[in-house]
């Protein structure tokens, strides 16, 4: 499927059954926050079935009575916008059955670089609240008034098992000389013949315990500017656009003084290889600091604690003793984001200063709702910035709390990244944003675009835009990108009836519709009507979502009459550089559930095709591991 700015990726994950018993596999996992889910196949020997698509409730009665009728059945659920649920019941003693999810998700361009990125396994979300008497979930904790599907998001972790490997083929047709293509965290194998590019793991198969991040970058002088995609169904086109705003006002510029607060996240979660990156993160941030700013660090876990009881001015004497309690900094407790998030928007702002508040945190929460309108009620003038810290972040709690803080998000998953992705967010915030931003089609047509409003930009981002039009476009026809900054406007047209096709276009627009639908519920605006709005876009494009799931069920019953069935999760292992005391080991959470007698095996055949609008000549590549 070559779909330009798309990637189609199949998950393949087997189930064997080492029991004597008949036995119902759940297996918990994580995929991109912004994959859209729409196939899913139960393979049994040579035959599959595949998935259809149902509303949640209707799906899992579906399931439920197949697996009570001794069928073959799978079922495939949203419990977050990265995490998901794979249910296969009825699998014999010594029996292999295999799974296979696939997703879309729009490649991120940024800074001249596409990447993607496969997460493997999840960090442990903290749980708090009262718990419930039932339980919607057999996950290590209960459900509370805080988070009522808390069972359904908390599978048991193991350190180490030799049945959780991943093995990995990534198809790129870049369009374009590369200046590189290559892996942060993985050795990987690269082949090319007349510019498409095979990918693999130079190991064959790794642990599953820290995310993949795949990157490729044009030759710069090849770079696209503005990319155009489009997917016709039922006479309907649906675009997908990028847009570069042109150079000239990324340059920097003398910019208003800064008022930076640091949340660092100290929890249990943050033990390790992870505290690590947050305190050499924050070291580095804070010597980047001018004169005429004023900061403040504040830490959480169980309880907040901020380094002043408002913000200092920038003095060696302010930084040498912020470095000293960055450094002291420990890892232990809970996660208790929202007192940290409040004492950082709610003390009084100055006019002088522009507010800037860098959130360092693997988010490893179940109340992500909570803290995105936390941060939409608070902010006021303020912008806030995510840093996603250690191997498995929780990357859906870091683009949409950016997104609620007007901000931008980057990941630091290795400590050599640490200068880099710092260095890369401070141009950021000293660079002056393309805001104002308007993207007009031509007269006559009636656009459903996402995002309805477009955010401010910041350095090296592009305008992207997912859009279901009225009808086609006539030759000649011109979308028009506007936008401000302080060095001026600018203007940028597409000869729109160029785009080239892309499958999977379509389903991205939904995806990214039903993201905003669920933002408007979370706010309590008419949740009926909201709630049937999800589920007719998610039935039309066949995409799992928080109201609707994929199930397939065989036709012929295979447990015997008078056979029981056990239920048996699989667990997903601990993220590389953490530990389970580390943890588990305070009492807001429970402990790790036992090793069950269920393995599971993941591998990932991921499709990237680029149709780019600019192409080149000549190619040179090289291949490695950052």
């Amino acid at each position: 499927n070559i779909s330009g700015l798309v990637a189609r990726v199949s998950v393949r994950q087997e189930f064997r059954n080492t029991s004597a018993d008949w036995v119902e596999g759940i297996y918990v996992f994580p995929l991109p926050d912004t994959a859209a889910v729409d196939r899913m196949r139960l393979h049994i020997g040579d035959r599959f079935i595949e998935g259809e698509i149902q509303e949640k409730e209707q799906a899992k009665e579906t399931y439920e009575k197949a697996k009570q009728e001794g069928k073959k059945t799978s079922l495939v659920e949203q419990q977050r916008a990265n995490l998901f649920t794979t249910h296969v019941a009825n699998i014999a003693p010594g029996e292999r059955v295999v799974i296979e999810v696939e997703y879309l998700e729009d490649i991120r361009y940024e800074n001249g670089q596409f990447s993607i990125r496969f997460p493997m396994t999840l960090t442990p979300r903290y749980i708090s609240g009262s718990a419930l008497p039932d339980r919607t979930g057999s996950g290590w904790a209960p459900d509370t008034d805080r988070i009522p599907d808390a069972s359904t998001i908390t599978p048991p972790q193991i350190m180490s098992s030799k049945g959780h490997n991943l093995s990995l083929t990534a198809n790129v047709n870049a369009g374009m000389p590369l200046e590189i293509i290559a892996s942060r965290y993985h050795p990987v194998s690269v082949g090319e013949d007349n510019g498409r590019y095979t990918v693999s793991l130079s190991a064959g198969a790794v642990a599953m315990d820290h995310d993949f991040e795949l990157l490729w970058r044009p030759v710069p002088s090849v770079a696209p500017r503005a990319l155009a995609f489009v997917e016709t169904i039922a006479g309907k086109p649906h675009y997908l656009l990028m847009v570069m705003p042109p150079d000239a006002i990324e340059l920097p510029t003398a910019t208003m003084p800064r008022e930076t607060i640091f949340i660092v996240d100290t929890s249990g979660s943050m033990h390790g290889v992870s505290m690590q990156q947050a305190k050499n993160a924050v070291s580095l941030a804070l010597k980047g600091l001018k004169t005429s700013d004023r900061f403040n660090v504040i830490e959480f876990n169980s309880v907040t604690r901020a380094l002043y009881t408002e913000s200092k001015p920038v003095t060696v004497a302010s930084i040498a003793e912020a470095s000293r309690f960055v450094q002291q900094l420990q890892a232990d407790g809970g996660t208790e984001m929202r007192p940290a998030l409040a004492l950082a928007l709610d003390s009084p702002p100055s006019e002088e200063h522009l507010r800037q508040v860098v959130f360092i945190t693997d988010g490893s929460v179940g109340y992500e709702d909570e803290l995105f309108s936390i941060i939409e009620d608070r902010l006021g003038a303020a912008r806030l910035f995510t840093v996603g810290i250690g191997s498995a972040p929780n990357s859906w709690f870091m683009r949409k709390a950016a997104e609620a803080g007007r901000g931008s998000y980057t990941f630091i998953s290795a400590l050599h990244e640490v200068k880099e992705k710092m260095g890369g967010l401070f141009k950021k915030l000293e660079h002056p944003q393309v805001t104002d931003i308007h993207v007009e089609w031509p007269s006559g047509v009636i656009v459903d675009s996402y995002p309805s409003t477009v955010p401010d930009l910041y350095l090296g981002e592009p305008v992207v835009v997912k859009v279901a039009a009225s009808g086609a476009m006539r030759k000649g026809d011109l979308v028009r990108v506007t936008g401000n900054s302080t060095s001026g406007g600018w203007t940028a047209e597409l000869p729109i009836k160029d785009a080239s096709d892309s499958p999977g276009v379509a389903a991205l627009w939904a995806r990214a519709r039903i993201g905003e639908l669920l933002d408007a519920e979370r706010r309590q605006s008419e949740p009926d009507e909201i709630r049937s709005a999800i589920v007719e876009t998610a039935l039309t494009h066949h995409l799992v979502s928080k109201y609707t799931s994929l199930v397939a069920v065989d036709k012929t019953p295979v447990r015997p009459s008078n056979g029981p069935l056990k239920s048996e999760q699989v667990p997903n292992l601990m993220p590389y550089g953490q530990s389970t005391n580390a943890i588990f080991g305070f009492p807001a959470t429970a402990t790790a559930a036992p090793l069950l007698r269920l393995t599971g095996f993941a591998s990932l055949l991921a499709g990237l095709f680029l149709l780019l609008v600019l192409r080149g000549g000549g190619m040179t590549r090289h291949a490695r591991s950052l």
